[in-house]
């Protein structure tokens, strides 16, 4: 070993405009077990004759899409969502550009191949990803676990559109009307026929007009206040277009949502779970619900409409359709539990291990020794003699009296009436009821029997282990797409090209997790 003082610091030599005889070969640079030749080898097995259909014949030559489809998934897994990046990627950096062939498609090509070829041919590609993905034993597409997130849209959130201030708008512009209508009859009440604005059912921008133009024929020759002169010349110049506007906005809302953005029609205002600033915000954004199985997302759908409740049955049959087969179980939680949920699992002999609003609740210690003995649900039922018994123990028999109430989402709810024949002199009347004379009660007897079935199936053995798989099954997914990979928002709009983007983040988790 040479003296410290005499040793002289060495360093690699660095040519670094020295040339090669031969190029590097990009495949030797890409370590064998490295995640893009996962991507890689999985999208070449998928069969892409449906997305080769999108192009047309003749003209320049196209990338070609099974290409732009790895680069894109690919860029999905590593957090890459925009289009430009993904470009400067292709590039950039070997693994890109080792899957596109050194060839570098511009951002625009990218978000056409996105959001326009991959509209009708994303599902099926995943469906083919998902099955491949069984065969190999890594999940299982019949027992599902499914929940919720809103993710948020790519729109302004403060230019929105809600159902109920049409609503108010309509019946002002009536009221207003009808008021106009009555002053003209006050002044030439001969003259004015018996229909009036209140008698309508809904009013347009055809019978304001009809109605405006009826008034002033008749005080054209007549003494008009100057004020109702000009309130009659704002109605014919504004109202007829905002009711024609407020038409076409109904038109975007459809049936099923109170709100829009007007920056991306398709979403709706939703209470999100991030609330930094805790005031309660609504924010424009979409319902997305997956299924899983071993932490495998194995379908996904997006919805409009805030509550889980009403996506469980559109969802599970958009699965039933991608794999030609139902699912055989089911588990959510309970804000997937209703009537029609739990029938259509009956109908169409899915288990279900869904809760319902009051499961928790009723596991609780506390909670059953504060039993209310006065509450309906808590009242004893005798199923031979189909009647209920009172607090006191006073029978309370079927009237035959059949109420039904329609959902929003169309179901009909079947309520029967039991009633108990004299509440006189009843000590606990005071505590039992606040009804004008006798006890009565409305129940649901189908809800009734479908959530006895529903406790039954959960606190069954079966059913303990389902839901202890829930939360780690479904529920970590979502934590691992919007924290660990930080995809909070989308970054398209519309409905159509949103759901393009959730089945990429869909896809892209899948292979994430197969490579892990």
């Amino acid at each position: 070993m040479g003296n410290p003082t005499t040793l002289k610091v060495v360093f690699k030599s660095n040519h670094q405009n020295q040339g090669m005889l031969l190029p590097p070969d990009l495949n030797d640079l890409i370590a064998a077990n490295h995640p893009v030749r996962v991507v890689n080898d999985i999208l070449d097995k998928i069969d892409i004759t449906q997305l080769v259909r999108q192009y047309k014949p003749g003209g320049a030559s196209s990338y070609h899409p099974r290409m732009l489809l790895k680069i894109l998934v690919y860029g999905y897994i590593n957090n890459v969502y925009s289009s430009r990046k993904i470009e400067e990627a292709v590039g950039q950096t070997i693994p890109y550009m080792w899957l596109a062939g050194m060839q570098k498609p511009d951002h625009n090509t990218i978000n056409r191949f996105r959001g326009q070829r991959l509209q009708k041919t994303l599902q099926p590609i995943f469906s083919q990803v998902v099955l491949l993905l069984c065969e190999e034993g890594l999940l299982n597409i019949r027992e599902l676990y499914t929940d919720g997130t809103k993710i948020e849209a790519n729109a302004n959130r403060y230019t929105f559109v809600w159902g109920r201030s049409m609503k108010t708008s309509r019946e002002r512009i009536k009221e207003q009307l009808n008021e106009l209508w009555q002053y003209a009859r006050s002044v030439a009440a001969s003259e004015m026929d018996d229909t009036d604005p209140s008698g309508f059912e809904k009013i347009d921008s055809e019978k304001v007009n009809q109605t405006i133009s009826a008034i002033n024929e008749v005080l054209k020759d007549k003494p008009v206040n100057k004020k109702v002169h000009q309130k009659l010349g704002y109605a014919a110049k504004h109202w007829p277009a905002a009711l024609d506007k407020y038409e076409a906005q109904e038109k975007l809302l459809g049936s099923n949502r109170n709100s829009y953005s007007k920056t991306d029609p398709d979403a709706t205002f939703m209470r999100m779970k991030e609330d930094h600033m805790r005031n309660g915000q609504l924010k424009p954004a979409y319902n997305v619900q997956i299924s899983t199985n071993n932490q495998f997302i194995a379908s996904y759908t997006l919805h409009q409409n805030p509550t889980d409740t009403a996506t469980l049955i559109g969802h599970l049959r958009a699965h039933a359709k991608n794999f030609k087969q139902k699912p055989s179980s089911v588990t959510a939680d309970a804000g997937y539990g209703s009537e029609q949920n739990y029938q259509w699992l009956e109908n169409n002999r899915i288990t279900g291990y869904v809760k319902h609003n009051q499961f928790d609740k009723n596991q609780h210690h506390k909670t059953r020794l504060k039993k209310d003995l006065y509450a309906k649900e808590n009242l004893d039922y005798d199923q031979l003699k189909d009647q209920y018994s009172c607090p006191i123990g006073k029978p309370m028999n079927n009237t035959g009296v059949i109420i039904t109430n329609t959902t929003e989402r169309g179901f009909t709810q079947t309520l029967n009436e039991y009633k108990v024949a004299s509440c006189k002199n009843c000590p606990l009347r005071s505590e039992c009821h606040s009804q004008k004379g006798n006890r009565k009660i409305y129940v649901n007897r189908n809800l009734v029997r479908l959530k006895a079935q529903a406790d039954k199936r959960l606190k069954s053995k079966r059913g303990v282990e389902k839901r202890k798989r829930r939360c780690w099954d479904t529920e970590p997914v979502f934590g691992n797409l919007k924290h660990n990979h930080h995809f909070k928002r989308f970054m398209l709009r519309g409905m159509e090209k949103v759901t393009i983007e959730t089945g990429l983040l869909a896809l892209a988790h899948n292979l994430r997790k197969k490579t892990a």
